[in-house]
């Protein structure tokens, strides 16, 4: 497949021809499509589902070009748009004007290829956005596409997103979240006018994954009431592959697509209020003070917004020092903290020293030697029974700290520093240490 992507450039842009290229290079394969050099097992699945060429067209690029592309494209993903114009007039004529442009191209050419349109929430025209004329561009864009799809046959696929957000989304723009984001990473001032105001936010890598689910024709069709998603039943979506698998009268056709969603949108949204979003900027940005990762559960809005946070930082916050506890012996120094699963740290063991004997009564741990030559021992207390494990950063495996057991390591290197990684399954409180000196033997 020959893909065109319009306003390549910008924010989604980016972010979807650099997996699309991916996927053509062969570096992502977990969409089930292939780059121009892969071989699936399925050869006319591989001749349909490869990505063989991914045009990319901005504001800056020759009209030639646009010919060239609707000319030989597979499909297009329409993404140009105007979004902060000088004047509301540019409104119009970038989101309709363009479109129009493009649409117009592909006719020329005689390309009924898939087309998807980047259309907003605001083309609702509804609550807040009821006089919105960057609303009315994009609806007029909307009705121009589903037109489009009427007179020509082309498969049309308007998706109305909400509040975007991730990596190389333009600050003091029309992103409340990445000017959050700049802010508080580059300690910048911020105004938050109402806390309690819910955006519903979309991260742009289920974007992207949307948008790779359209191309290869598994799109989340719907109406909409208002902003309201009203999805369209799987069981209908279906029935309408089968028959456009099919040699189906052209009646029954009809029918069955006057049951589909005219639009798309992506399945997995957040919401939260801007207060919320702030707040956990600001523990991000805590991290490297307090050591401690904030919940970021997987698929979790905090997951996909930290990930956001850290595209931000400057280069003077990527590294950061931390604490080291040194003596004689070599060094300590705590890595990460997290709010219930304990701490990670590191210990450097100069040659034939030994370290810890001492146990805990409920504190259990893991020793990771990753690189000398090591003897753990353990001893249960008020017995004689010894465990050892002689290990190496040559073979790395965990060795369990077991509670009620009186444990060291211990060096064997004559001339090497012994380092080894260590979880605790709690951070360490100094006011209960839970940690007792006994020697192992």
């Amino acid at each position: 497949m020959k893909i065109l992507v319009t306003g390549a450039k910008g924010f989604v842009g980016r972010n979807l021809c650099a997996q699309l290229n991916n996927i053509r290079a062969g570096k992502a394969k977990s969409y089930g499509l292939g780059g121009k050099d892969s071989s699936l097992s399925d050869s006319s699945l591989s001749l349909r589902m490869t990505v063989e060429e991914v045009f990319e067209y901005d504001i800056d690029s020759a009209p030639e070009e646009l010919e060239r592309y609707c000319a030989e494209a597979d499909f297009v993903f329409n993404l140009a748009g105007v979004n902060r114009p000088q004047n509301q007039e540019e409104f119009m004529q970038g989101n309709f004007g363009f479109a129009s442009t493009l649409l117009d191209t592909l006719k020329k050419h005689g390309n009924t290829c898939p087309v998807m349109l980047s259309s907003s929430q605001q083309a609702s025209l509804t609550g807040r956005f009821g006089n919105s004329e960057y609303g009315r561009s994009k609806k007029a864009g909307e009705d121009l596409f589903l037109q489009y799809g009427e007179e020509t046959g082309a498969k049309v696929l308007v998706y109305r997103f909400p509040n975007l957000f991730g990596k190389w989304c333009r600050p003091n723009y029309n992103s409340a979240v990445a000017t959050f984001c700049n802010a508080v990473a580059n300690d910048l001032p911020y105004t938050v006018n109402d806390p309690s105001v819910e955006l519903e936010l979309l991260y742009i890598d289920d974007l992207v994954d949307e948008m790779i689910e359209a191309l290869k024709g598994n799109e989340h069709r719907c109406e909409f009431e208002g902003l309201t998603v009203i999805p369209t039943p799987s069981v209908i979506l279906s029935e309408a592959k089968d028959l456009d698998s099919s040699a189906a009268p052209q009646n029954d056709k009809i029918g069955q697509n006057n049951k589909i969603g005219r639009y798309c949108y992506v399945p997995t949204t957040h919401k939260a209020t801007l207060g919320e979003i702030v707040d956990l900027l600001n523990q991000f940005a805590e991290q490297p003070k307090t050591l401690t990762i904030p919940e970021i559960p997987a698929g979790s809005f905090a997951k996909k917004l930290y990930s956001t946070y850290l595209s931000y930082l400057p280069k003077e916050k990527v590294a950061f020092p931390l604490k080291m506890n040194v003596d004689a012996r070599g060094s300590f120094t705590e890595l990460v903290h997290t709010l219930n699963c304990g701490q990670v740290s590191v210990n450097i063991s100069k040659p034939g020293i030994t370290k810890g004997q001492h146990w805990h009564n409920t504190k259990w741990e893991f020793f990771i030697v990753v690189a000398g030559h090591a003897l753990i021992q353990e001893r249960k207390i008020g017995t004689d029974e010894v465990i050892e494990f002689e290990v190496s950063g040559d073979n790395i495996q965990a060795v369990h700290m077991l509670p009620g057991y009186t444990h060291n390591i211990i060096n064997l290197s004559d001339t090497e520093n012994l380092v080894t990684v260590m979880y605790c399954n709690e951070i360490f409180n100094p006011d209960k240490p839970d940690t007792y000196f006994e020697i192992v033997k």
